[in-house]
């Protein structure tokens, strides 16, 4: 990996890491529990192949939520736009990313947007494949692509651990078969999508992807096209939107670039049309977004004016 410190970029993680203290590790999950609380990373991947670095950008972490933007993408590449917003909604919610509410209000009873947990696992549901083994194998090859790293894989105690965990999501699930918006198994469903969000990455691997995904789905070294530009488009616009949990709008305000947290302290970003961000920080606030990793972006957003707005 071809990154280079910046003593820049060091100067604003070692000022975003005096904010960790004042989280706290997501602990509902018990294999997350053991991050360490002051850890806090940073990478800038070009289109043009130039890579920044701050702190230990090789320290590995789990996607979580993340990963509904990658099986969002994979999800309307295999069923198409249509099909899967008939499904989900595509309207930000005030509500926490694991409630139930809405979905009792809600007529028909569908998912208000992919990037809550009731929508994401509408969304994995929809992943073609006749077993949990094939569907988890295309999103790791949609990851692989995106990374242009083969190595990355699944963390099995993370899922395991979330696996048995899962109750919340079990109870989203069932809520939604009754209501024919989930079809098939909820356990396979539950076990494909605690290991989809265990899937185990780097910053720099989370800034390649946000490059991408700024660079219209093509990948600018190899001109290859990943995504088509539309779903590049759609997944990018539920960022700015849905991407922070219920704290969407403020952070739209306060940094303005679209981004997707989860509660390992990952939170991946990018400023269209050629720029990929990679942050991890595991300390997070009491909506589930990385302390220092929100402040970490508010910080380098403001010094170099990268917000879309």
């Amino acid at each position: 990996m071809d990154c280079e410190t910046d003593e820049e970029l060091l100067e604003l993680v070692e000022r975003a890491r005096k904010y960790t203290d004042q989280g706290k590790v997501a602990s509902y999950i018990p294999a997350l529990e053991r991050a360490e609380q002051n850890d806090l990373s940073l990478a800038l991947y070009y289109t043009d192949g130039k890579c920044l670095k701050a702190g230990d950008v090789e320290k590995k972490f789990t996607l979580q939520s993340v990963s509904k933007v990658l099986a969002l993408a994979l999800a309307i590449m295999d069923r198409g736009e249509n099909e899967v917003f008939q499904k989900v909604g595509m309207e930000p919610t005030g509500d926490p990313f694991n409630s139930i509410a809405k979905l009792e209000t809600q007529i028909p009873a569908k998912p208000l947007n992919p990037m809550i947990n009731a929508g994401a696992l509408v969304v994995s549901n929809m992943i073609s494949g006749t077993s949990i083994h094939e569907k988890l194998g295309r999103l790791l090859a949609l990851v692989h692509d995106m990374t242009n790293n083969s190595s990355i894989d699944i963390d099995l105690e993370v899922a395991k651990s979330e696996f048995e965990t899962a109750h919340l999501n079990r109870s989203l699930c069932y809520f939604m078969k009754q209501h024919g918006i989930v079809e098939g198994d909820v356990e396979e469903l539950i076990e494909l999508y605690t290991k989809q969000c265990a899937i185990q990455v780097t910053c720099y691997d989370l800034a390649r992807i946000g490059m991408i995904l700024a660079n219209k789905g093509t990948d600018p070294k190899t001109k290859r096209k990943i995504l088509p530009e539309r779903i590049a488009t759609i997944v990018k616009t539920f960022m700015v939107t849905c991407g922070m949990y219920n704290a969407s709008g403020e952070f739209a305000i306060q940094v303005g670039i679209p981004s997707k947290s989860g509660v390992s302290g990952a939170i991946l970003s990018l400023v269209p049309p050629s720029l990929g961000i990679g942050v991890y920080g595991p300390s997070l606030n009491e909506k589930g977004n990385s302390i220092g990793g929100v402040k970490l972006l508010e910080m380098l957003s403001q010094r170099y004016d990268l917000s879309i707005f």
